[in-house]
């Protein structure tokens, strides 16, 4: 298992920390040395769509770190007080400005050494009319033997790229799950 220790001082008190196994638990937390307050350390929610057009996909040309000028699909970090699906379609409005239908999740993916779970859901494009917002240089369609599969940004992103072309063969999308190294 991977260690990760980021926090160096408490939320409540400002105090240093120490990373201890509290009483009753199994793994080391952050525990203030002042006021015993326990910091728990999660993973990040990462959410987005893998939007189709007949027999296109929608990427987008990230015009923010990390991976700037390279090819993604439109999705982050999930936010407080939304759903997965929710998350998943503001993403996609706020990155491509692209109108679609909500499909299933399509991919679950663990990237544990960076602690985060990527989720992919399939969405059916409305229309071919995108309005890229600030994160996005560009938001184009691809067919798959256009893909820039050398300039994707993410493991992710060509994970789930790969398990829907397989898919598209069958014509059977069911949830994909992996662990990304």
């Amino acid at each position: 298992m991977l260690e990760i220790r980021s926090i160096r001082h408490c939320r409540s008190c400002g105090n240093k920390v120490r990373y201890e196994v509290p009483p009753d638990d199994n793994r080391e937390r952050a525990v203030c040395s002042a006021c015993r307050t326990i910091h728990y350390e999660n993973p990040l929610n990462v959410v987005g769509t893998l939007p189709v057009w007949g027999e296109q996909v929608l990427l987008c040309k990230r015009n923010i770190e990390p991976r700037h000028g390279m090819w993604t699909l439109p999705a982050g970090f999930m936010e407080q007080g939304e759903t997965t699906a929710e998350g998943a379609l503001r993403e996609t409005i706020e990155e491509a400005g692209a109108h679609v239908e909500m499909q299933g999740l399509y991919t679950l993916l663990n990237v544990t050494r960076v602690s985060q779970v990527h989720m992919y859901y399939r969405a059916r494009l409305l229309d071919t009319d995108f309005a890229p917002g600030p994160e996005t240089i560009e938001a184009r369609l691809f067919r798959e033997h256009e893909i820039p599969w050398e300039q994707l940004a993410f493991r992710t992103v060509r994970a789930t790229l790969q398990f829907f072309f397989e898919d598209r063969q069958t014509g059977q999308f069911t949830l994909h799950c992996a662990d990304i190294a």
